[in-house]
């Protein structure tokens, strides 16, 4: 039996390797992270497990694979994923979750406090302004109100490191009750009322449906404190059209991200990511020496428990 990764670009699969192997089944692993989609199904035409990073798993790729039993994906995000397809074709699917959530509420931290010191255009500073702030409006935290949209697993970390820098903490999701609202001291509101309200605003959901350009350019007017904007969760849930408006027309503050709508980005993002009030990093506020590891052995667990028949608690179809 085959298990296939199909998406490379991780420094060693010896973890993998070892432990398909050593279960009975034979591990292909594609060489390129990018690559045509139907190139990637042909790869995987005879593959029971597949673990997937970005490659679509959609009703395209499904059809015609005859042995496929289940698929996982090295992260969290799976809207790669059309689990709805997989169920139709009994195909478990899993992700990893948790995974890195001090990696990226670590990082999360770290993009507040630059933009809020003004620290996007560290070289202009010393080269032209040495020992003058850079920006009129740079503030203290002491006394400001942080929002934090989604307060999942990565969410409840940020607000734990992040909520003894501010007076209050507010935040909104939908799916926690209201102890895990008032285990970590935040406020539950409404998403308007955290827009009007918070100076610093994180977000940290998952990308849906629901939550696709979930900030928008109606949703940017409703900002009435000029606040920061953080994103470490996934670049759809900004609308970048809007958001590059928003800058433009000081309805914010700055915005410090990590992710964006397309990736790797392209050429017609360079606006946004050269903007004198954005602090932009590639898409690594999942990575630590420690989490990059757990995020590959935990992947690998869950496909072969998955094929195994055994409990999976990532699983998100079973």
């Amino acid at each position: 039996m085959e298990v296939v990764i199909l998406d490379s670009g991780y420094k060693s699969y010896a973890f993998e390797k070892e432990l398909f192997e050593k279960n009975g089944f034979i591990l292909k692993i594609h060489p390129l992270y990018k690559g045509e989609p139907s190139e990637k199904k042909y790869f995987a035409r005879n593959a029971h497990g597949v673990l997937v990073r970005h490659t679509a798993i959609d009703e395209s790729f499904l059809s015609g694979m005859k042995n496929l039993k289940a698929v996982v994906r090295y992260g969290v995000g799976y809207d790669n994923i059309d689990v709805k397809a997989c169920t139709e074709y009994n195909v478990k699917v899993a992700n990893v979750q948790g995974y890195a959530s001090h990696a990226v509420s670590d990082h999360a931290v770290a993009l507040m406090l630059s933009c809020t010191r003004a620290m996007w255009n560290a070289e202009s500073q010393l080269l032209k302004g040495f020992g003058s702030p850079p920006a009129p409006d740079i503030f203290e935290l002491h006394d400001k109100i942080l929002g934090i949209i989604g307060i999942g697993r990565i969410g409840s970390e940020f607000c734990k490191k992040a909520s003894s820098f501010f007076s209050r903490v507010l935040a909104c999701d939908p799916y926690k009750p209201d102890i895990h609202f008032n285990q970590l001291s935040a406020q539950r509101v409404e998403l308007d009322e955290l827009l009007e309200r918070s100076d610093v605003i994180s977000l940290h959901c998952n990308l849906t449906n629901e939550t696709r350009h979930l900030l928008n350019k109606e949703k940017f007017l409703k900002m009435k404190k000029k606040p920061v904007i953080i994103n470490t969760s996934r670049g759809e849930v900004i609308s970048e059209k809007a958001l590059l408006y928003a800058l433009n027309s000081g309805m914010i503050h700055s915005a410090g991200l990590d992710v964006y709508e397309d990736e790797p980005i392209t050429g017609k993002q360079s606006k946004l990511v050269s903007h004198p009030r954005t602090i932009c990093t590639g898409h690594y506020a999942w990575y630590s020496d420690k989490a990059s590891l757990e995020l590959q052995r935990r992947a690998a667990l869950n496909l072969l428990n998955l094929l195994l028949g055994n409990k999976v608690e990532d699983c998100l179809n079973c």
